[in-house]
């Protein structure tokens, strides 16, 4: 099983050698409000965005087919 979002974002944050509270304050987040989004895995593709951008990432969406597990597109 993969890593869910809230985990590839903790190690994106890690890897670009940002804060947390740094990578909150360069999307426009309090602190508090962006550490609830990691809990929850609760973010809109406009923050997830925001967020490959502030720790150098390059986000990619895709549909995958459940029983081919083929990429749609």
């Amino acid at each position: 099983m993969g890593l869910n979002t809230s985990e590839k974002i903790r190690i994106a944050v890690t890897r670009s050698g940002k804060t947390m509270y740094a990578v909150a304050e360069e999307t426009g987040q309090t602190r508090q409000n962006f550490s609830n989004k990691l809990k929850r895995g609760d973010f809109k593709e406009s923050e997830l965005r925001a967020i490959a951008k502030a720790v150098g990432c390059e986000l990619i969406i895709s549909f995958v087919d459940k029983e081919t597990r083929e990429e749609v597109g």
